[in-house]
């Protein structure tokens, strides 16, 4: 949107020039608009071309599938809890763990930037780099300061996650935007459910070691890194590498005048992109005026609703999913390896999440009116899962809560981008998203610092479980509360509009009075009104 606008700054220019001859003037050919090449430059709709980015979106959903072959995920803490590693409880939970946060955190925004500066590749690089670091030390690892070093490039794995969500879009045409974006989330999803059953195979049947499986784990990584290195580099990005850009329309405008014009008549050259048009200073630039806008998007009631629900039902979310392998292991402390059912466990949540999501974009309310209530019901069944599973003794009624807590999550989510997407552009929207992770980073690292880390309370796994349902429980009550004044203030303003505001007075119809002026005749003998 501002780039397009600051293309038509561009033309305004070009425009402006006047011609000192007319007949010069006359023999030029009319140049084509911008805004039309632009669309030429960045949307290739041509059949030798639709090939190329087909081929694309095909290698890089394999590739989202390759990088989620993980076996061993599921059974991190388990390992670290074994004799393999012989790491104490307390020792996971509030030294080893909080780093992932600590690290999230850290290193979100400079992903995030560099993720559009470089054009993505090179950060899927980095993440699949960062896997098979994060194998390696959990293989070959013994000290604490090892593991601690291990959740730290755990973070940046997940920081740059936002390279594969967003890498996909600068492959493909707009118009199927939502076909694509389904494809990429499905492969993932699916990379993730066999990793998970995969891995519980593995554990329950084939009876092999905690450290074989991250061996076998480290080998799928290494062979996403090599995937990694052979993805297409794009040569679009949202917020960067404006200027490069528009040097590459100039190119194509001017190529295209060149093809329409004829006998020999003279076609003016478009100004450089480093002297006039759409290049302007960094304060102009389109990072910049997004951020500016930002101070639009909180005043809308729909999008500031579905934002702060990212923020903070994010964070408790995360919360629970970073530790909840931890209460597993506290609620039920398996003898053999084979009765560790963490893998089936997350392949059943990871199913019923895709589940849960795909319902959603069948639902049909008005979620301008419902949305409160809709969250407020969710967040308060999240809050009962959270206390079922703190308090019970069953393991299996902690796993099912677990799969049922993360469905209501999921469910969710669709429902929130569709929310906040739907009424914002491309850009505007990369960087909402953005900028409530950021937050919800934020928060999730003071909570984890207060809560979990040795230099605060440094509680155990059960009191923090019982923080994150009280946590849920005053989130319920916020959002039902809110359903509660939207509801009945839309209700009353109905039934305001109902009730007549004026008393009807009946007026008695009688013979009207033509002006004078109209029952004169005119010089020809007529009226006006014939």
């Amino acid at each position: 949107m501002v780039e397009s606008m600051a293309c038509g700054e561009g033309k305004e220019e070009l425009k402006e020039q006047p011609s000192t001859d007319e007949n010069e003037h006359a023999n030029e050919v009319e140049e084509p608009p911008l805004n039309i090449l632009d669309t030429k430059a960045d949307l290739p709709d041509e059949p030798q071309q639709r090939w190329t980015w087909k081929w694309s979106v095909i290698f890089l959903c394999f590739y989202g599938f390759m990088a989620q072959l993980k076996p061993g995920e599921p059974f991190i803490t388990p390992h670290l809890l074994s004799t393999e590693k012989n790491f104490t409880r307390k020792q996971v939970t509030n030294e080893i763990n909080p780093v992932l946060s600590y690290s999230y955190m850290a290193v979100l925004v400079p992903i995030f930037l560099l993720t559009d500066y470089l054009r993505y590749k090179p950060v899927l690089v980095l993440q699949s780099m960062s896997h098979v670091s994060i194998w390696l030390l959990l293989l070959l690892g013994t000290s604490l300061l090892e593991m601690q070093f291990m959740e730290f490039f755990y973070g940046i794995t997940m920081a740059a996650r936002v390279a594969y969500s967003s890498y996909i879009f600068s492959l493909v045409p707009a118009s199927v935007y939502q076909k694509v974006a389904s494809y990429s989330r499905s492969s993932v999803l699916l990379g993730v459910f066999t990793s998970s059953v995969m891995g519980q195979l593995c554990i329950s049947l084939g009876g092999i070691t905690y450290g074989t499986l991250s061996a076998i784990s480290l080998g799928f990584v290494s062979f996403g890194l090599l995937l990694s290195g052979c993805l297409p580099w794009p040569k679009r990005s949202l917020f960067f590498n404006q200027s490069h850009l528009e040097e590459e329309r100039r190119i194509a405008a001017q190529s295209e005048l060149d093809k329409i014009k004829s006998d020999g008549k003279a076609v003016k050259a478009l100004p450089s992109s480093g002297s006039r048009g759409c290049t302007a200073s960094w304060t102009n630039s389109l990072f910049i005026q997004m951020l500016k806008e930002l101070r639009n998007v909180v005043k809308v009631h729909n999008l500031r609703l579905w934002s702060l629900w990212w923020v903070f039902n994010s964070t408790g979310y995360y919360l629970v999913v970073f530790y909840v392998h931890i209460l597993w292991n506290k609620v039920h402390t398996a003898t053999e390896q084979k009765y560790v059912y963490n893998g089936g466990v997350e392949a059943a949540s990871t199913l019923l999440g895709a589940i849960t999501s795909f319902v959603a974009g069948f639902v049909k309310i008005r979620w301008k009116l419902w949305s409160e209530l809709v969250i407020g019901v969710i967040t308060a069944a999240q809050a009962a899962l959270l206390l079922l599973m703190d308090t019970t003794d069953n393991i299996w009624v902690c796993y099912v809560a677990y799969a049922l807590f993360r469905g209501f999550y999921q469910f969710l989510v669709p429902v929130a981008t569709f929310q906040i997407a739907s009424s914002l552009n491309k850009q505007l929207c990369a960087l909402v998203f953005g900028v409530n992770t950021f937050l919800g980073t934020i928060l999730k690292t003071i909570v984890t610092l207060i809560v979990a880390d040795k230099r605060g309370l440094a509680l155990p796994v059960h009191s923090q479980f019982f923080v994150y349902f009280f946590y849920f429980t005053l989130l319920a009550v916020v959002y039902l509360s809110c359903a509660i004044w939207v509801i009945v203030h839309h209700y009353r303003s109905q039934r305001q509009e109902q009730v007549p505001t004026e008393v009807t007075i009946p007026v008695e119809l009688g013979a009207v009075e033509m002006p004078a002026s109209e029952t004169d005749p005119l010089a020809n003998g007529n009226t006006v009104k014939t």
